[in-house]
């Protein structure tokens, strides 16, 4: 049963942010270096940096819309043109989330947050690697801009899934129904409008530098969306749960990403009418459930990490009790410190469940590196029951799950497609397993990409940078199409890997 909140004290935002806010406490990638004393050996087993290039580039194989002339996903053409004309919108544009052919607003919006928390940490550690980020960062943007450009309305979904699924088709080729679905005061949806002004609000930080009006336009947007998120209480999976379940549907409610929203406009604005609603509602929103798995649909961990942050580095004393939540979510990871541990496979993957894992492989990577930088910073450790629990040793776990996805496993298989000798050659993902259209520019009607779908051939368009689900609690991957749980991508699988990526590669001198 899902608890539904009264709004607490619903904000009286303002709109428009005087140039002085906006442009204080700036918070620039390019000025955030980890510390140099690392303690790393010297020598990598990994090319990092290789893999921090194909991580990003992988994002140009999921994008929808108008291709540009730098497209260096070549094997990918124009597609979804129309998207939004059933309701009289420009929905055209975005990211495909994962192998099908549906643009999925919630996930789209999770990606987002972390793709621009990757570059808010590390991004100052990127060199050529941090335009190619942005990059992928305002595709996404540009589309949440047209996604929230009505007050009070959001456009969450285009594309039916039933029915894109019922098909193997190349996106090019798509003629499933490019339904529009949308949640409003009548239909709300809390999650997703929050994750919607988090990734805004995010995304604003990366362009503050590099692009200033356009950081000032996601800034005010991520407000206004913010607002109708905390006014119109309630969750997309009821008013939407035939269109949104049980693909994207919301198990862990909507408190945590009021919560996660915040957050990110606290961080973006710094106005201290963000910081009294985290301290009037961060316990009703769930601040202190002892819940230890963060991907796209809970962000408590997420949370109380940036938090922390808030606390450790800024010295906002009114959030010291986030160090303890965040401590608990961390001391989850470190074996042998916690009473709830996460379990590791014979091979030594972080394992969450068996959907997709590799998600949370990368997710909790991120934030173990992230946590690290702010506890040096800060001259801190982490309490596990008694144990001290040094940020050295949080970078060496997280160290170990990044190697493990590019090979240092018992297959000896990178998870990352194209990275390294041995990775996934037959990937659950409709454009890559299709001829492309250069090679075969003729239609490929809905059903007959099936015959591909289920045959042993690998994939003919190498997506690059492509992370898979994974293997499973045994360290087994059986590397087939059909088996979409351990070999599909996703967008949110890799968007906390850049990040992680990028500080391994610097600290390796690869940088």
């Amino acid at each position: 049963m899902r608890l539904f909140l009264p709004s607490f004290a619903p904000l009286v935002l303002i709109f428009l942010f005087s140039t002085t806010l906006l442009h204080c406490h700036a918070f620039s990638a390019h000025h955030n270096h980890p510390p140099r004393n690392l303690h790393h050996p010297r020598f990598a087993a990994h090319n990092y940096r290789d893999a921090l290039s194909k991580s990003i580039l992988f994002f140009e194989g999921q994008r929808s819309g108008k291709l540009p002339p730098n497209q260096r996903m070549t094997w990918r053409r124009d597609s979804g043109l129309s998207d939004g004309s059933a309701l009289h919108v420009d929905l055209v544009g975005g990211y495909y989330d994962a192998g099908d052919n549906v643009k999925f607003g919630f996930p789209m919006a999770f990606t987002t947050t972390m793709l621009s928390w990757s570059v808010i940490e590390f991004g100052g550690l990127m060199k050529g690697e941090l335009q190619n980020a942005r990059e992928a960062i305002r595709w996404a943007t540009d589309y949440l801009l047209k996604a929230t450009a009505h007050p009070d309305t959001i456009y969450v979904q285009v594309g039916d899934a039933k029915k894109d699924h019922a098909c193997w088709e190349r996106p090019e080729d798509m003629d499933t129904p490019r339904n529009v679905y949308k949640i409003d005061r009548n239909t709300p949806g809390s999650e997703v409008a929050a994750e919607t002004a988090a990734a805004l609000a995010a995304a604003s930080l990366v362009f503050r530098r590099s692009d200033p009006m356009y950081s000032k336009t996601l800034i005010r947007r991520a407000i206004r969306v913010f607002q109708f998120a905390d006014r119109y209480r309630g969750s997309y999976s009821n008013g939407l749960k035939p269109i949104v379940c049980p693909f994207y549907c919301s198990y862990s409610g909507y408190q945590d990403e009021l919560l996660w929203g915040a957050a990110w406009l606290h961080k973006a604005t710094k106005n201290p009418m963000f910081l009294h609603y985290i301290q009037v509602n961060g316990q009703t929103l769930g601040a202190a459930e002892f819940d230890n798995t963060f991907g796209w649909d809970n962000k408590h961990a997420g949370a109380r990490i940036l938090l922390t942050k808030e606390f450790l580095v800024e010295r906002v004393q009114s959030l010291h009790e986030y160090k303890g939540h965040a401590d608990n979510f961390i001391c989850s990871l470190v074996p042998g410190a916690s009473f709830s541990p996460t379990q590791y496979t014979p091979g030594g993957l972080l394992f969450k469940m068996s959907d997709s894992n590799m998600q949370y492989v990368t997710s909790s990577s991120f934030l173990l590196l992230t946590y690290a930088k702010y506890l040096t910073s800060s001259h801190m450790v982490v309490n596990c029951g008694g144990i001290a629990v040094t940020p050295g040793r949080l970078r060496a776990i997280a160290k170990k799950q990044v190697d493990y996805l590019l090979g240092d496993n018992p297959l000896k298989m990178s998870y990352m497609v194209g990275y390294g000798p041995r990775y996934p050659r037959r990937i659950h993902h409709r454009g890559s397993s299709l001829p492309s259209i250069s090679v075969h520019p003729g239609k490929i009607q809905c059903s007959a990409g099936f015959s591909v779908m289920k045959s042993q051939s690998p994939n003919p368009n190498i997506l690059v940078g492509a992370v898979v689900g994974g293997p499973d609690l045994h360290d087994r991957f059986p590397d087939e199409r059909s088996d979409y749980e351990q070999s599909e991508p996703a967008t949110y699988i890799n968007a906390p890997l850049v990040g992680a990526l990028a500080y391994l590669a610097h600290s390796f001198g690869q940088l």
